[in-house]
């Protein structure tokens, strides 16, 4: 059922309102939908970030009260009942659901509602993190039931779709769209360094991640520690954002004597915008799924190094547009930061390649596009 003004209504509901990858992508479908076409509108829970930045741009949104992260059966028997009222009340024509947990939840309320479009943007597995191997089978069910009450998946990288795909019954559901990115203002190199205290004559590494286990900085730091005195000399680690392992990070910076070369710089406004000042950007991973940051870095032409995780292969390619290395691996970035600090024509070469990579495969554009035909099909 179309709106009565002829558009069509999309209901985009995400488990938590803060800002991290999912809802991200929540956020930029969201205010760059095409408003003659369609009436967007968010419902997500717990989290205050992406309904401000929503709303700020006349983004309707919905707070749902029982959508929390953590499984409770009486929270989400309520999140169930709560959803099916919002789908009940909104009427939409295409619902489209991210995140685990309100994606298996709202494919049921939307089945029940008789939602023409259910779509389910698939930002990584659950199964793929660190747990026990029951744990991992019981969560690969569950995602498959909700591949299966949702009419199209779009998994966000190559890597997402085959990770699920073995099981031939629902392989034809999903499509592959991958993360896309806009140009963003990058600031000069010299207000870069006044705002992030920059010493001169250093070369630059950055990293920009939330401080959490997943992300792996603690390696990414040992990997300092393994470079030859003189060349921890010249750099100069600089990581930006914030997280529950600043404290753990900060003693072993110290424990390493690692306090000249590594800065921990906490959260960042708009931290994206720095990247210009950096020579090298280094991505050291445990896990990801298709990380922004990625496409950030190479739009910025900023020779990378990351871990081969998730979809990251898809975008750096090995010795032709960047370095990638092994998860887990101190001694392989060392030697990595190492290979590119010796070679300055592999810098230039890595950043003239990876930044036309970006432009040309990871566009806005062709995410939002392809996006739109699935919503219209």
């Amino acid at each position: 059922m179309e709106t009565k003004n002829n558009k069509k209504k999309v209901l985009i509901c995400i488990t938590k309102a803060n800002f991290g990858g999912a809802q991200r992508y929540v956020y930029e479908l969201a205010t760059n939908i095409p408003k003659e076409s369609f009436e967007v509108v968010v419902a997500c829970g717990e989290g205050e970030t992406l309904k401000s930045k929503l709303q700020e741009k006349g983004i309707r949104v919905i707070s749902i009260e029982s959508s929390k992260r953590n499984i409770s059966i009486s929270r989400d028997i309520k999140l169930f009942f709560e959803l099916l009222k919002i789908i009940r009340q909104e009427k939409p024509d295409v619902l489209h659901l991210n995140s685990s947990k309100i994606s298996g939840v709202g494919g049921v309320a939307g089945r029940i509602e008789g939602v023409p479009k259910i779509v389910f943007t698939a930002h990584g597995w659950a199964f793929n993190e660190n747990r026990s191997f029951l744990s991992k089978v019981i969560i690969k069910i569950l995602h498959s039931i909700t591949v299966l009450l949702s009419h199209t998946t779009i998994a966000v990288a190559e890597k997402i779709k085959t990770s699920i795909s073995s099981l031939s019954f629902i392989r034809n559901r999903i499509v592959v769209i991958c993360n896309g990115i806009k140009n963003y203002k990058l600031l000069s190199i010299k207000e870069s360094s006044e705002k992030l205290g920059i010493e001169s004559g250093k070369t630059i590494i950055m990293s920009i991640a939330e401080l959490h286990p997943s992300k792996g900085l603690d390696i990414a730091i040992k990997s300092i520690s393994l470079l030859p005195k003189e060349k921890q000399e010249k750099i100069s680690y600089l990581i930006l954002g914030s997280g529950e392992e600043k404290d753990s990070l900060e003693k072993l910076i110290t424990d390493l004597g690692l306090e000249n070369s590594v800065r921990l710089l906490g959260f960042v406004p708009d931290a994206k915008s720095f990247l210009r000042v950096a020579d090298m950007f280094l991505l050291s991973s445990r896990t990801e799924a298709f990380p922004y940051v990625i496409l950030e870095a190479g739009l910025a032409g900023v020779p990378t190094i990351a871990t081969n995780v998730g979809g990251i292969y898809e975008v750096i390619k090995d010795m032709q547009n960047g370095i990638l290395v092994p998860p887990r691996n101190p001694r392989e970035i060392a030697e990595a930061i190492s290979y590119l600090l010796d070679r300055k024509d592999k810098q230039k070469e890595f950043s003239k390649n990876i930044k036309q990579t970006v432009s040309e495969f990871f566009p806005f554009s062709k995410m939002l596009e392809e996006t739109l035909r699935v919503y219209t099909q």
